[in-house]
C-alpha cells in the first residue's frame, strides 16, 4: 500500500473540493491510488464532479495568433501580474506568437527561432530575465491549421490585443464566405473560452475517460434500488447529459444560450449553402496545472495526513 502523505491528500483535494478527512479516508480506501480515489468520493457523493486539477496558479500571458488558415497559442510565464503587465514582456509573448505560426506550433523550435532584432527565443528570454528581474518561461505552444477554411481565434480577459489570461483557437473547414466562417469561428472560440469543453464531438471522447464516467454513474444508480434494467436506462440518460457538459458540438451555445453548438454550426452551413465542419479546437488557461506555494496549506494537510 502506498504511503498516504500530505502531498497526496492536498492534490486529491484540489482536484475534488472534498473535506481532507474524506481525501485520506478515500486515499486509505484505494491503496493511495489518486484517480481511484478520486471515483470513490465521487461514488459517495463526496466530490461534485470529476476533473482535472488545473488550477490557474501561475502570472503571465496566452499569446494568441492566427493568419488565414493556421493559428497558433503560446504560454509565456513570470512571477507575477505586475510583470505580465510589462510592456517588454507584452512585446515578447507577442512576437512569440507570430513566431509559433512559423514553425507550427512546436515548442522546442520556437525556443531555438530567430528572434526579430537578432538572436535565438531562448537567449532573448535569458536576457529579459535579467533586464526585469523576474524569473519567466516559455512554457508551451501549440499549432492548428485547416486544408480549406479559417482557423479564428480569441484571447479573454485581454490585457492588450492577442494577449490575455485564456486563449483559443477554432479550425472550420468550409469553401464557404471566409468572412462568415471567421465571424462564427470567433463565436465558438469564445465559447470554448467560457465553456471549456473536453472532446470536439462524441467520437472523440476519451474511451477510457468515458468508461470511467460511465462505472461512476452505474454506481451511482445502483443506490436507487430499481432492477439492472432500469438502472442501464439511468446510465444512458446520463451520459447524454454528460455529453453535454463535455462535448463541443453537444454543448448549449453560449451565444444564445438556447441552440447547440452542433446546430448552429449547421445552421451557417446553410445559410452558405455548402458544408461547415468544425474540425479541431485548442484552449490554453493561463497557469493550469501550476500551483503556487502554499506552506500554510500543506503544513494543516500534514498535521492530518500523520
Amino acid at each position: 500500500m502506498a504511503e498516504i502523505t500530505a502531498s497526496l491528500v492536498k492534490d486529491l483535494r484540489e482536484k475534488t473540493g472534498a473535506g481532507m478527512m474524506d481525501c485520506k479516508r478515500a486515499l486509505a480506501e484505494t491503496a493511495g491510488d489518486l484517480e481511484q480515489a478520486v471515483d470513490w468520493l465521487r461514488k459517495k457523493g463526496l466530490a461534485a464532479a470529476a476533473k482535472k486539477a488545473g488550477r490557474i496558479a501561475a502570472d503571465g500571458l496566452i499569446a494568441v495568433a492566427t493568419d488565414g488558415k493556421a493559428g497558433a497559442l503560446v504560454e509565456v510565464n513570470s512571477e507575477t501580474d505586475f510583470v505580465a503587465r510589462n510592456e517588454a514582456f507584452q512585446e515578447f509573448a507577442r512576437n512569440l506568437g507570430r513566431l509559433a505560426l512559423t514553425v507550427g506550433g512546436d515548442v522546442e523550435r520556437l525556443k531555438s527561432a530567430a528572434y526579430p532584432g537578432g538572436g535565438a527565443v531562448a537567449d532573448v528570454l535569458t536576457t529579459l530575465v535579467a533586464t526585469i528581474g523576474e524569473n519567466m518561461a516559455l512554457r508551451r505552444s501549440i499549432g492548428l491549421s485547416v486544408k480549406q477554411g479559417v482557423v479564428a481565434g480569441y484571447t479573454h480577459s485581454s490585457v492588450a490585443p492577442g494577449l490575455g489570461k485564456i486563449g483559443v483557437l477554432v479550425g472550420i473547414e468550409s469553401s464557404g464566405n471566409p468572412e462568415r466562417l471567421s465571424a462564427l469561428g470567433k463565436q465558438l472560440a469564445m465559447h470554448v473560452a467560457a465553456a471549456n469543453p473536453q472532446a470536439l464531438d462524441i467520437g472523440s471522447v476519451d474511451p477510457a475517460m468515458l468508461e470511467r464516467e460511465r462505472a461512476v454513474l452505474t454506481e451511482q444508480a445502483k443506490t436507487s434500488g430499481k432492477p439492472a434494467a432500469v438502472i442501464e436506462k439511468m446510465v444512458e440518460g446520463r451520459l447524454r447529459k454528460y455529453y453535454q457538459d463535455v462535448v463541443l458540438l453537444e454543448q448549449v451555445f453560449v451565444i444564445d444560450g438556447e441552440t447547440r453548438v452542433g446546430a448552429a454550426v449547421d445552421a451557417v452551413a446553410k445559410e452558405l449553402g455548402t458544408p461547415v465542419k468544425v474540425v479541431a479546437f485548442q484552449r490554453f488557461a493561463l497557469g493550469e496545472g501550476i500551483e503556487r506555494n502554499a506552506n500554510d496549506f500543506a503544513s494543516e494537510v500534514a498535521a492530518l495526513a500523520r
